[in-house]
């Protein structure tokens, strides 16, 4: 449970329809299956007691003080078992006499709440109101069932709190509850659960799987929580249905784990602190009004480390399917697009002028601006390609930028600027010889200002191409190519930068420049502003400032989920385990903090460019950080949690 982490589970067990002693042996022994796996959250389907198609047997006292019995028992052989449970049992009142499809909510041996359905279906093949009352205003006390008395509370407004995570708010509804207009989960969302358990008993019907999927998914997402769907399955009457045991154990709009047509536990981890930051972040989810009329049960829970298994990308900002993947690189293709000519229409720019270097960046941003050049109707050679060879550049990288420009029919100008460099080295006093920051520097600033002039002297544009990884690590020169007149990559980490260039390679239709853009991505990156060996790159980036696929992980982790600097560290080893050791891991985490603290001064300054995922770092939006912040706090946790 350290870091948020909770590990959960849905449980289908085989029944046997009505026999409430087989059905409760198979509910222990998965309760112990679970207990064995570091489960803290168990969720049995709807009914499972008794099973859901017992149909006017339900009317019979038999069945129900035999449930009853069950669930008794239930609670005895579980009680040394470190878990909230919820199951699904037929509940008589003997005060009112009326029958409740309810959740059992057990912990430790006691039965905390009784939660009725409220949604009772009696349409097409359900009949609940034949046999069922729905559930209303809940009242508390003492509550009896078959000749024994509980102290709990038979009501649907409860919310069970962990006396040990208190981020830990569990509500409950079930089945077609969540099929409702106004599902009773939002409501308890509102009033503080995190977590959403629904006992469902769910018959398949051709599509529905897909739907159902949807509906958890995106309930999930709507309340920023986790939910947790346990569904009926083998053992339940086939006499006119089918239930499949359609288990989904969804986060904040994500499936993290899902099974079908099978037995047994559907488990994962859920992250509660990730969705209270979700929560804070997200200012229209909004507290109930009447939140503290919502009765509240506390349960307890053991403070355990939980054992990840729940997946956890390398590459969060890429998509895993190669499908979705390519849809998302053509979705942020037009972004960037679409970007640029507002602000062309704008500005009334007839020319773009884009530094181009070989590099990734450059080369995203020249296909950016001829495909905004072409959609505004404009020649081709509206497009400027400048490459502007210097100490570092190689002839690989320099034939690149030239083949890209030709193949792309932009204008190119060649504009050597090695000349113009050492006679600003004569100008301060500069030895060529000491390759310093200032030798660097004076290199990329020379490029910007020929840039700028440039377009000045064209009545154009520049064209940013610094990507969102650089501008967290602060990995450009400040009024050199941090500078631009509109920063079309400003919103792309470097990791999906290879993927959108990648994309148009495929995509283009054109075998050349298919080529000439997969040479490019075969290219190590770098600035080259140090001398090259033996016509070689001799600068590259990630042997400098680090591997990018990890500052990546520690860009989107940091910035889109505020995550500490240990639990970041916990992911980043879990995911990258065989690939980096944890020294490397730290030693370039301790790299992130420190340089995303000390360049915010670059951000502070930064050029247009527009939005195209859920991390950004604009100051004028997503991102607004003081540039004297200081890193220490983070880094001291860091060091702690090493340690």
């Amino acid at each position: 449970m350290r870091d948020g982490f909770i590990k959960v589970a849905a449980a289908t067990p085989k029944i046997k329809v009505a026999d409430c002693g087989y059905n409760a042996s198979e509910i222990i022994r998965l309760c112990r299956e679970a207990a064995a796996l570091g489960v803290k959250i168990l969720v049995f389907p709807e009914l499972c007691v008794t099973g859901y198609t017992c149909g006017d047997l339900f009317l019979q006292d038999t069945l129900i003080e035999a449930a009853a019995g069950a669930l008794a028992r239930i609670a005895q052989d579980t009680a040394e078992l470190d878990m909230l449970i919820a199951l699904g049992c037929p509940v008589r009142d003997q005060w009112s006499g009326k029958l409740y499809n309810c959740a059992a909510v057990l912990n430790r041996g006691r039965l905390r709440s009784l939660r009725p359905k409220m949604a009772l279906p009696n349409y097409g093949e359900f009949y609940e109101q034949r046999w069922f009352t729905a559930g209303g205003e809940g009242w508390s006390g003492d509550v009896k069932i078959e000749g024994q008395r509980y102290d709990t509370s038979i009501r649907t407004d409860g919310i069970f709190f962990c006396d040990a995570l208190p981020d830990l708010a569990v509500g409950v509804e079930i089945c077609e509850d969540l099929w409702a207009a106004d599902p009773p989960s939002t409501a308890l969302a509102r009033a503080g659960a995190t977590v959403i358990l629904n006992l469902s008993a769910s018959n398949e019907l051709v599509g529905k799987a897909a739907y159902r999927r949807e509906l958890v998914k995106n309930q999930s997402a709507r309340l920023h929580c986790a939910y947790i769907y346990a569904d009926a399955g083998e053992g339940e009457s086939s006499t006119d249905l089918v239930f499949a045991g359609h288990n989904i154990i969804a986060e904040n709009g994500a499936v993290l784990a899902e099974s079908r047509f099978r037995t047994g536990l559907t488990v994962s981890e859920i992250d509660v602190k990730r969705l209270l930051f979700d929560r804070r972040r997200n200012t229209t989810f909004t507290r109930k009004k009447l939140a503290e009329e919502f009765w509240r049960a506390p349960f307890d829970l053991d403070l355990t480390d939980t054992v990840l298994t729940r997946p956890v990308s390398r590459s969060p900002f890429v998509p895993e399917g190669r499908d979705e993947r390519s849809e998302r690189c053509g979705e942020i293709f037009n972004i960037q697009t679409q970007g640029l000519l507002k602000r062309m229409e704008h500005t009334g720019c007839k020319k773009l002028v884009v530094g181009v270097s070989g590099g990734l960046d450059s080369t995203l941003a020249m296909l950016v601006s001829a495909m905004a050049v072409r959609r505004l109707g404009l020649p081709a050679d509206a497009l400027l390609a400048v490459t502007m060879p210097c100490f570092g550049t190689t002839e690989r990288t320099k034939s690149n930028a030239m083949v890209l420009a030709e193949k792309l029919g932009a204008e190119l100008r060649v504009v050597d600027i090695t000349k113009s460099v050492r006679q600003h080295f004569a100008d301060i006093g500069h030895d060529e010889a000491d390759h310093s920051v200032t030798y660097e520097n004076a290199q990329a600033r020379e490029r910007t200002q020929v840039l700028m002039d440039i377009a000045n002297g064209l009545g154009g544009l520049v064209v940013g191409t610094g990507d969102l990884s650089e501008l967290a690590l602060g990995w450009a020169t400040y009024n050199g190519d941090h500078m631009s007149m509109y920063g079309v990559n400003a919103g792309i980490p470097k990791t999906l930068v290879r993927y959108v260039v990648g994309w148009y390679a495929d995509t283009c239709g054109d075998a050349e420049l298919a080529a000439v853009l997969n040479d490019i991505l075969a290219t190590p990156v770098s600035p080259e502003l140090l001398p090259a060996e033996n016509g070689e790159i001799s600068q590259k980036t990630e042997d400098l400032v680090g591997p990018y696929e990890l500052h990546d992980f520690f860009l989107y982790y940091f910035v889109r989920w505020g995550m500490d600097p240990e639990k970041i560290y916990r992911l980043a080893r879990y995911a990258f385990a065989g690939e980096y050791d944890d020294e490397t891991i730290l030693k370039w985490l301790r790299t992130f903090i420190r340089r995303f603290f000390a360049q915010q001064f670059k951000r502070s300054c930064l050029p247009d460019g527009p939005k195209v995922g859920s991390v950004a770092l604009s100051p004028r939006g997503d991102w607004r950080m003081p540039s004297d912040a200081v890193a220490r706090a983070w880094l001291e946790r860091l060091e702690s949690a090493h340690e």
